[in-house]
C-alpha cells in the first residue's frame, strides 16, 4: 500500500482511519497511521494509548512498553496506561517489574486485594 494513504487527510480523519483499522484487528495498520499523529501531538494521549494498544495487539511489546512509559510520565495517574503497562511488561515475563504498576492500577479502580 502506498504510503501518502497513511499520512493522507487531515488529523481528525487519520485518527478516524487508525480507530477503524485498529477495531478491525488490523494492529500494524493502525499503527503505521499513529505514528504519524504521534509524532505531530506527542502530548496527545489517546493517540499514544491507542499506538500502544496497537503494539499491544501485534506483539510489538517493547514499543508498546515506550509508548506508555511516555504516557505515565507525562500523567502518572492515567489509569488504563498504568494497567496496560503492566500487563504489556507480565506479557515479556517481567512480573517482577509488572507488579508495583498492577497493584497501583487496581488502587485507582479502587479494587482491594483479597
Amino acid at each position: 500500500m502506498d504510503e501518502t494513504y497513511y499520512e493522507f487527510g487531515t488529523a481528525g480523519e487519520r485518527w478516524d482511519r487508525a480507530r477503524l483499522f485498529f477495531d478491525a484487528k488490523e494492529y500494524l495498520t493502525a499503527a503505521r497511521i499513529l505514528r504519524g499523529l504521534v509524532a505531530e501531538h506527542p502530548a496527545q494521549t489517546a493517540q499514544r494509548l491507542l499506538l500502544a494498544r496497537a503494539y499491544y495487539h501485534s506483539a510489538q511489546l517493547t514499543r508498546a512498553e515506550t509508548e506508555l512509559r511516555a504516557v505515565l510520565e507525562r500523567d502518572p495517574v492515567e489509569y488504563y496506561a498504568r494497567l496496560m503497562l503492566g500487563r504489556t511488561l507480565e506479557r515479556q515475563g517481567r512480573a517482577a517489574d509488572a507488579a508495583p504498576h498492577l497493584r497501583l492500577a487496581a488502587a485507582m479502580a479502587g479494587e482491594t486485594p483479597e
